[in-house]
């Protein structure tokens, strides 16, 4: 069963406007994954007959399990069902106890149920129909052409009750499922996807059961390690002997796991050291306050901050000297220092960390776009600075600015 093909095709024009997303495939992946299916092709196409058809004609030639999600609403741009009608032949007609719902609902909310909801009911003579607990329209198992569809409502509530509740103890029940797939997310930070690749290049060679897959973000990388397993249980020893191998490979810019992030791991290394931080920021401009001050609880650790953009700024809120900003500018690592320094006195903090630089797009200060300067001062009145030269467009710029400052505190405060 581990090599079905499956496929997720979703039918919506709001879907290619980029109105809504499509959550339903992403949820759908994740769900199926857990029994063994492997997802082969996610597509998406809009309220077009032909179109859909098309789409149905190739998913038919290449995948072994279909699942459609949308187009079997009332209206005249609902085309699911005819479009598979095309390609099929098959018949449809008026599913009684749907249409029994459909009809009570409308007499139950004193509503005028006009004719095309009735369309809402239409199923395949030979399909499986599947009762929707959220809503009005049914899903449809159908077998054709050595291929199991799976038709469902778009709206995610819907999709999801239906998928739960009989499309997934259906497959388990039919395919015989006894293979589990589990993934697990390793994150790393102060290392680049190329020099992670690079690291782990003999794991990465060698890999079959678990596979190993490095995934790249802003300021930061992961790895993914994906296992298949008869249980969970022998899932996880899987990860786990890989992710062991990993971390004796690269274990010291490793952080966290899955949806962890590099904020919430500074966080809980303030707060379980019982130490505060401030903060002071010229071209970062409060993003890295801003990024402390989202997590719950960021009251225990946070003093505060100073967005000190100007040169004025600088030395009026935080006290630079006029020295250091005419002798070494704005973008400096002197400057850097005494921003620090003195964040952390103003707002009595065990800690100060300091965001100066270039975002860009012009030089300043004779230095390119893309020089950061990012100063901590910690508890024992040491200080830190650090330069950098980050590549990209302005924003990107300020995106790894806070991201790098995030990863020099977690290095300071895990050698406290």
């Amino acid at each position: 069963m581990s090599q079905l093909k499956a496929e997720i095709v979703a039918v919506g024009t709001e879907l290619l406007l980029g109105q809504i997303a499509n959550t339903n495939a992403q949820w759908l992946s994740e769900q199926i994954a857990n029994y063994g299916i492997n997802v082969f092709y996610h597509g998406v196409v809009g309220d077009n007959l032909e179109r859909v058809k098309s789409s149905f004609e190739l998913a038919s030639a290449r995948s072994d399990i279909i699942f459609v999600t949308g187009g079997l609403g009332p209206t005249d741009d609902d085309l699911t069902r005819e479009a598979f009608q095309a390609l099929t032949n098959k018949i449809l007609k008026e599913d009684q106890s749907s249409i029994n719902k459909i009809t009570n609902y409308f007499e139950k909310n004193s509503r005028q149920m006009t004719p095309n909801n009735r369309k809402q009911a239409l199923v395949f003579d030979d399909a499986i129909v599947l009762p929707n607990s959220a809503g009005m329209a049914p899903g449809m198992i159908v077998d054709h052409n050595n291929a199991i569809w799976v038709f469902m409502p778009g709206v995610p509530n819907e999709m999801k009750a239906i998928t739960s509740e009989h499309v997934i103890p259906y497959l388990k029940k039919t395919l015989q499922l006894n293979t589990v797939i589990q993934s697990r997310m390793l994150r790393f930070i102060g290392i680049g996807e190329s020099q992670l690749e690079h690291e782990l290049k003999s794991l990465i060679d060698a890999q079959e059961n678990p596979t190993i897959a490095p995934l790249a973000f802003d300021g930061e990388v992961a790895i993914r390690v994906t296992a298949k397993a008869e249980t969970n249980q022998k899932a996880d020893e899987l990860i786990n002997n890989t992710t062991n191998k990993i971390f004796e490979l690269v274990g010291s810019h490793f952080y966290g796991y899955d949806q962890e992030t590099i904020e919430k791991k500074v966080y809980e290394l303030l707060k379980n050291n019982n130490l505060t931080i401030a903060t002071a920021e010229s071209l970062t401009g409060g993003r890295f306050a801003d990024s402390i001050v989202s997590i719950s609880g960021a009251s225990d650790v946070f003093m505060g901050g100073v967005v000190a953009y100007s040169a004025k700024t600088k030395e009026t809120m935080l006290g630079v000297s006029l020295d250091t900003l005419s002798t070494y500018g704005t973008v400096s690592s002197n400057c850097a220092e005494e921003m620090a320094q003195n964040v952390k006195r103003k707002l009595d903090a065990d800690i100060g960390i300091s965001f100066t630089g270039i975002a860009g797009p012009d030089s300043v200060e004779g230095k390119p776009s893309g020089t950061v300067f990012i100063g901590i001062y910690g508890p024992s009145n040491q200080s830190l600075v650090k330069e950098f030269h980050f590549q990209g467009n302005r924003d990107g710029i300020r995106i790894r600015s806070v991201k790098k400052g995030f990863e020099l505190l977690r290095n300071h405060l895990i050698q406290l």
